[in-house]
């Protein structure tokens, strides 16, 4: 069945679709947003769920004159089960390149003295100072994680805020921080308070090794 790009279930399932495509994609020097709708089918897959056909327009966050296209599949589970959607995604074209400012970044944190610790990103108006620009990013990329894990049809999250963010000491190669993020689910218009453990490599990506919804108290 065709949709309207504009029809809410559409808009819900390409926000999720983006969101993985950021988690799978992203880094502290790209984060990946969705820009527009272009074309939506959904279809029933007896037994088995709703199946959304999806083109989409995808913009970096830093330079939302960097677009792409991409198309995916976003398959949503029936019944009671708290099973993750399925998603599929090809991206059309060639993402800008990062690794000037990932490696940079990296070498930054791993030259820190004491480990990095901020709040409230962005802050009351809504700025995000340059030296936590990467931080806000990875913060970005791996909350896609948490909404692909805990998205059904009737939700749509996107990241707020960042509450809270530790570095966690390795004796390996790996940065590792801790979050307290603050998810905006759409729909409901709830803040949810979301901790996340995040482990990332220039060369590995981004990884989510850790995740739990946390007390509305938690953010305070």
């Amino acid at each position: 069945m065709e949709l309207p790009p504009s029809l809410s279930h559409a808009g819900r399932a390409a926000a999720l679709a983006a969101g993985c495509v950021c988690y799978r994609r992203g880094s502290p020097g790209r984060g990946l947003a969705l820009r527009a709708v272009r074309r939506a089918r959904r279809q029933d897959v007896d037994g088995v769920g709703h199946k959304y056909h999806l083109e989409l327009v995808l913009e970096d966050v830093l330079d939302k004159d960097s677009t792409v296209n991409c198309t995916a599949e976003v398959l949503y589970h029936l019944g009671k089960k708290t099973i993750a959607p399925d998603v599929e995604f090809t991206i059309e074209g060639e993402l800008k390149n990062t690794d000037e400012a990932d490696n940079a970044f990296y070498n930054q944190i791993k030259s820190l003295e004491k480990e990095l610790v901020a709040e409230n990103i962005p802050d009351s108006h809504g700025n995000v100072s340059p030296e936590m620009e990467p931080i806000h990013l990875l913060a970005w990329v791996a909350s896609g994680y948490v909404m692909w894990q805990n998205s059904t049809e009737n939700t749509k999250f996107q990241l707020a805020q960042i509450k809270h963010v530790k570095q966690v000491k390795r004796s390996d190669e790996y940065l590792e921080f801790d979050y307290m993020i603050l998810l905006h689910e759409i729909v409901s218009q709830e803040i949810i308070p979301w901790q996340m453990t995040v482990l990332w490599h220039p060369q590995r990506g981004v990884q989510v090794t850790q995740d739990s919804r946390q007390p509305k108290h938690a953010a305070e």
